[in-house]
């Protein structure tokens, strides 16, 4: 359900054919779970919840088998995530080019009071003793 894939697709490269053997070390970290998430979803989705499918799914892969949730208790986790009225995430725009918010990219002018003299850094060095 998170990546939108077949579970198993010829089609894929090999790495990626097995959709559970792929995606099994993304699922317990909500970081890397963006990466396999379905791209048509355009990063569009409330992370909280795809963490809790994830965390769902990691329960369902489980080695032993009474340790594995019913069907009854998928679909009642899963229920009781759709009714999480968490706001999907926006997807942050990332331009090569970021776009300035003064006309023509240029930025004000900056003045200084006058009472802020900025000291001559050569000035400076020729003043102070040498070796200090």
């Amino acid at each position: 359900m998170l990546t939108g894939m077949r579970t198993l697709d010829n089609g894929r490269p090999a790495a990626h054919r097995n959709l559970v053997c792929w995606v099994k070390p993304y699922l317990g970290n909500r970081r890397k779970l963006k990466n396999i998430m379905d791209p048509r979803l355009e990063g569009r989705y409330p992370s909280k919840a795809a963490g809790q499918v994830a965390q769902l799914a990691l329960t369902c892969l489980g080695n032993e088998q009474k340790t594995r949730p019913s069907m009854k208790e998928v679909v009642a986790t899963l229920e009781r995530l759709g009714d999480i009225k968490e706001r999907p995430k926006v997807p942050r725009i990332h331009n090569s080019s970021p776009r300035s918010p003064y006309p023509n990219g240029q930025q004000p002018l900056r003045h200084r009071s006058p009472l802020h003299v900025k000291e001559d850094v050569s000035q400076r060095s020729q003043d102070s003793p040498k070796g200090s």
